[in-house]
């Protein structure tokens, strides 16, 4: 539940307590695998600072709590107020679900269209914004790699081992690792524990992806290991490429990111001569220097040599509900930052509020995300939520952006109401779980679709007399509904504009006890039939009812979609179903490697920072309490043995590390795993938590306390996490109050990498 794999698991509930987790053998993806994530949802679950009461803030800045029909009847007044003053525009909504949990975002559109708000972020637009950008030009959707089947698997900024990320991911690991017809490649300044299991760890030098990727790339032009027949049938644009690439200097190249020219040769040879090669890109260059053009470069090595389209590859894939709007780039009102797939870059947002500029943003919802605490620069984002005419926060918990609010809505748990993931990313078969709930939501919260149909009632922008004929129409069953449904669509327009609330309202009642949640589903198995006929038929499903009807039975999950390989080029959106290789602006970019800077570190920040580590006990901030975690309890940072020896470092000692934007404390943990002049914290800490005797302590470092929005990428401003520029110094014991914990200082000490 808590990566975009979203294993099945079986649970054996004691009350409404968790007592008993294990992996879901039955679950068509994940097949009894599941991770120590998944072990610990109970701290989720029971969180001792669950919210269970609609709050308002009150003028002394304090909270009161209050009956939902007055919260619901203030805010909606509330934000019709701005759209009828300002435009609707100037409300911006934040969210979409928690992690691994969208159906409740499903609804939000209803509302915001209502209003009429334009304007929208989440996570997505702190990582996979860039990546999206080169996907639409190169073939129209996203892609995954086959990596339980494939002969070469690479990671770039990628590992695996900790953040999982596609089906079994261990087991798979582990069985490239063992199998000597198989490599693996890892790009990666750090020995992660993929690095270790690889074939080719090519050590970059933090911030010097780019360069590696080029050089890779130029060597399979320059030794002839591209696959002619595979870019003359189903690719364009091959040819500027290919004279980018023979103008690389490989050796050069080699140098500047710190990898063997002779084991960059070879990983390259490998890749070319690979009957098989599935390619995986994350954080570690989506969050860093260069990150836009790294997605094209690493992409470059799979289309190059034909791995598109058979078994082990690279794939397109059916997609259940998309993550990512199909608008192409757009502009932000103030700032005139690129819009990328619908989401305004995370980075730019503060800015698009802190101004007098008339189109800035004056209201602001946030649904099961955190961005004080997760968005670059804390003090900004903190600042400019605090601004705001009117934020509400719809949330299971206290966060700190909720703390800003002048509402808090108390979501039920993931656990307590139908829920699901849109992360539907595997090819040839694909799958859809609908989780059923396992509580009923607990006394004073409530299910994110019923706050949000709440809301839409308020406006009162639909007459319950439109709803009725469907009401009667869904008595009579799926077929009778989606006549009707279609006759009221065309009739009434207004119905259009929100249909999520319209499936709530009508479909929902009939799915039984505290499943209306789930009806939503039905218009998205209307369009999934639609879109892959054959596919949902080959899965066993007749039609768009039937696979509605499937997801609800399928308490397992079921795959929705089976897909023939050949079927993969079906799925490129240009109309001559070929991948179109030239991004002219890239190309230029790959050009200007050759003078760029390898290297944003100065005298008086000598070190590269990555903020936000993945590692075996963190999970973004969906786990609040710090009990879950019975190793790296405080979030140590990780530093190099000749780092720490010249700074006067001891393992388990106290360094303060300082960045342009603030500065915090941290336990050391002296590591072989880091290269000297790279130091790196976890994410998922500095969050404030209440224990058992009321008192609120922050375990940890909140990385975005040292994080800044202006550190981000040209194209789609992702914010440059795991390149920031960074001091570190020791702490005597002597100046260190006594007890104090792990804990940042200065402008961000709030924050944190969410």
């Amino acid at each position: 539940m808590l990566c975009e794999c979203n294993c099945g698991i079986v649970v054996r509930t004691d009350g409404r307590r968790i007592a008993k987790i294990r992996g879901d053998k039955q679950h068509p993806a994940s097949r009894g695998y599941t991770c120590n994530k998944a072990l610990r949802l109970d701290h989720y679950q029971n969180d001792r600072n669950r919210l269970t009461s609609p709050l308002r803030r009150r003028a002394d800045g304090g909270y009161e709590e209050i009956d939902w029909d007055t919260a619901i009847d203030e805010i909606a007044a509330g934000f019709a107020r701005i759209r009828d003053d300002h435009g609707g525009d100037k409300v911006f909504y934040y969210g979409g679900g928690g992690q691994g949990n969208h159906l409740g975002g499903a609804y939000s559109g209803a509302f915001l269209r209502a209003i009429g708000s334009r304007y929208r972020s989440n996570a997505l637009a702190q990582e996979k914004t860039g990546e999206h950008w080169v996907d639409r030009q190169l073939y129209g959707g996203h892609t995954r790699g086959e990596f339980e089947h494939a002969e070469v698997a690479v990671f770039v900024g990628k590992n695996p081992w900790m953040s999982q990320s596609f089906p079994r991911a261990r087991v798979v690991l582990q069985e490239i690792a063992k199998d000597p017809g198989r490599s693996m490649v890892v790009i990666d300044p750090v020995v992660t524990d993929t690095a270790k299991l690889a074939d080719y760890h090519l050590r970059v030098r933090p911030g010097t992806d780019a360069w590696c990727l080029a050089a890779l790339a130029a060597v399979l032009v320059t030794e002839n290991l591209c696959d002619e027949a595979f870019l003359a049938a189903h690719v364009t644009g091959v040819e500027p490429v290919r004279a980018a690439l023979r103008d690389v200097p490989i050796a050069e190249y080699a140098a500047r990111c710190g990898v063997d020219e002779a084991l960059l040769r070879a990983a390259a040879r490998r890749i070319g001569t690979a009957a098989s090669v599935s390619v995986f890109e994350d954080l570690g260059v989506q969050q860093a220097p260069n990150s836009t053009l790294c997605s094209y470069l690493d992409k470059l090595l799979w289309i190059l040599t034909g791995n598109f389209a058979k078994p082990g590859a690279q794939h397109l894939h059916s997609s259940f509900a998309p993550l990512f709007a199909a608008s192409g780039v757009g502009r932000t009102p103030v700032t005139g930052s690129p819009i990328i797939a619908g989401l305004v870059p995370s980075n730019v947002v503060p800015q698009e509020i802190l101004t007098d500029h008339p189109d800035r943003l004056r209201g602001m919802i946030v649904e099961s995300s955190n961005p004080a605490h997760s968005v670059a620069d804390s003090a900004a984002v903190r600042a400019a939520l605090e601004s705001l005419e009117l934020l509400v926060v719809i949330d299971v918990a206290m966060t700190e952006t909720a703390r800003l609010a002048h509402y808090v809505l108390p979501a039920a748990s993931q656990f307590e109401k139908p829920e699901a993931t849109f992360f539907n990313l595997e090819f040839p078969h694909n799958t859809f779980q609908l989780r059923h709930p396992i509580f009923a939501p607990l006394p004073g919260t409530l299910p994110e679709p019923e706050i949000w149909a709440r809301l839409v009632r308020a406006l009162g922008v639909v007459d319950d007399d439109a709803l009725r004929p469907l009401r009667r129409a869904a008595e009579e069953g799926l077929d009778a509904y989606a006549e009707a449904f279609l006759a009221a669509v065309a009739g009434d327009p207004a119905l259009g504009r929100v249909l999520p609330y319209v499936l709530y309202e009508t479909l929902g009642p009939t799915l039984g006890e505290g499943m209306a949640g789930a009806a939503a589903l039905w218009g998205l198995a209307q369009k999934t039939a639609m879109a892959y006929p054959d596919a949902v038929r080959r899965a066993g499903h007749a039609d768009g009812n039937a696979l509605f009807e499937a997801i609800l039975a399928g308490r397992s999950g079921i795959t929705f979609s089976e897909h023939d390989y050949a079927e993969d080029f079906d799925l490129i959106t240009h109309d001559d179903r070929r991948i179109a290789l030239e991004i002219p602006e890239l190309l230029t970019d790959l050009a200007a490697l050759r003078t760029a800077p390898v290297t944003l570190t100065s005298a008086e920040y000598p070190l590269v920072l990555s903020a936000g580590e993945r590692r075996a006990f963190t999970a973004n901030d969906i786990l609040r309490d710090p009990s879950w975690r019975t190793r790296d309890v405080d979030g140590a940072l990780r530093i190099s043995a000749a780092d720490a020896e010249r700074i006067g470092l001891v393992d388990g000692g106290r360094a303060r590390i300082s960045t342009a934007a603030g500065s915090a404390e941290a336990t050391v943990e002296v590591s072989d795993a880091m290269q000297p002049g790279h130091v790196s914290l976890p994410n998922g800490y500095g969050l404030d938590h209440l224990d058992a005797d009321g008192r609120s302590h922050t375990p940890g470092v909140a990385p975005n306390a040292l994080t800044s929005t202006d550190w981000r990428d040209a194209y789609a401003g992702t914010p440059w996490h795991k390149h920031v520029p960074a001091r570190v110094e020791a702490v005597r014991a002597s100046a260190q109050a006594p007890g104090a914990g792990a804990g940042s200082t200065g402008a961000g000490a709030a924050g944190g990498a969410g």
